[in-house]
């Protein structure tokens, strides 16, 4: 299981931004501030009202917002000045107005904060011993898993996010890196944008394993995959037309039920086949379950164990949209949303980056209890 922060569904009182103890700790003080002197933050310089100070007008506040569960930007100018002795400590003398965080939210590029989630993704790796191939399985590949979630929104004021006649939606799709579980690459586009055409973007080193749904399923983009040379791991169509090639023995006392090497006629080449690997297991909880492979070396069990794993994927989802703010927005422009999204990811990596910087084994709702009224 992912260490994500558990979700409490009985918890009924919302929180107030003034009473948050984890927002204001020295370990998360101390760990954003560093961004803010020697990260991406530093080469913004304060304007003046004072909406280029990376710390007094975006960065913090905003997360401070995801921390502290704040409904607007007056929430947010109020849980801060509700604790302004703690402020100093951020390198901030006052709580910003509520118009300077709004001028912020608009116009501060998101990219920013991309980078700052992807330094931070940086330090959670390599100096903490999760480099890539550090997952559960014994195979030395990268395992990432791929979803999208979508998070509805009204027309009227996300009219850039039109989802149907009387209805807006924005996607997030995530890729989940299972070292860790850790967030590697988020992309945030309209509920129309299909999943297959954001997957087709991703550039992957030779030899990553990726675990995908049905939604991604495409013999042409299958194809491509194998001529990159990387693997995939995902649940087959019921209505796919194949042709079978070889039937691999299965391995005796166990919950495999065929293993078998098909090819698809539709992409096959003059001269030139592509195979793929069927694996049908039996599963207690779910019954008959089809898998479609390219990796023709990894076992019939293990290539089930590392779809089931993408559950992973799914539960962090919930996870962000439970205990962040991920449902209501302090902006409405597609800026202020991207930049919401990359915080809630920071916010996510926060707790875990001191997670594994202190070694620590238990929950991260022990860490980081979910905020409540005082």
């Amino acid at each position: 299981m992912g260490n994500f922060p558990e979700s409490n569904p009985d918890r009924t009182k919302e929180a107030q931004p003034g009473n948050v103890s984890v927002a204001s700790s020295p370990n998360f003080c101390n760990c954003f501030r560093a961004w803010n002197s020697s990260g991406p933050c530093a080469g913004i310089r304060p304007t003046a009202s004072g909406a280029g100070s990376p710390a007094g007008a975006g960065s913090w506040p905003l997360l401070f917002c995801q921390l502290g569960q704040a409904h607007s930007l007056r929430e947010i100018r109020g849980g801060l000045a509700a604790t302004e002795g703690k402020l100093k400590h951020l390198g901030l003398s006052a709580a910003p107005k509520r118009s300077t965080l709004s001028h912020a939210n608009g116009q501060r590029p998101w990219p920013l904060f991309e980078t700052v989630f992807q330094q931070l993704l940086g330090k959670c790796r390599g100096p903490l011993g999760l480099a890539a191939g550090g997952h559960k399985f014994r195979f030395k590949n990268r395992l990432p898993s791929l979803d999208a979630s979508v998070i509805d929104r009204c027309v009227s004021l996300f009219d850039w996010a039109r989802f149907q006649r009387t209805k807006g939606a924005i996607k997030l799709h995530l890729l989940l890196d299972q070292a860790g579980y850790l967030p590697s690459f988020a992309v945030v586009t309209t509920g129309k944008t299909h999943d297959l055409r954001v997957a087709r973007q991703l550039e992957f080193e030779p030899g990553t394993v990726r675990v995908l749904d049905r939604g991604y399923i495409d013999d042409q983009w299958l194809v491509e995959l194998r001529r990159r040379q990387a693997y995939f791991v995902t649940r087959r169509k019921e209505n796919a037309v194949y042709e079978g090639v070889q039937r691999r023995v299965a391995p005796q006392r166990s919950t495999v039920v065929a293993d078998e090497v098909i090819f698809f006629s539709s992409p096959a080449e003059a001269q030139k086949e592509y195979f793929f690997r069927r694996v049908e297991i039996d599963d207690p909880e779910q019954g008959r379950l089809a898998f479609l492979t390219n990796h023709h070396k990894l076992g019939a069990t293990t290539a089930a164990a590392v779809h089931k794993d993408r559950r992973q994927v799914e539960l962090f989802f919930q996870a962000l949209q439970q205990n962040l703010r991920m449902k209501t927005f302090v902006g409405t422009s597609s800026n202020a949303v991207h930049t919401q999204v990359r915080t809630a990811l920071i916010a996510m990596l926060l707790p875990r980056y001191l997670q594994l910087r202190a070694k620590f084994g238990g929950s991260l709702s022990n860490l980081a209890p979910p905020p409540r009224r005082q």
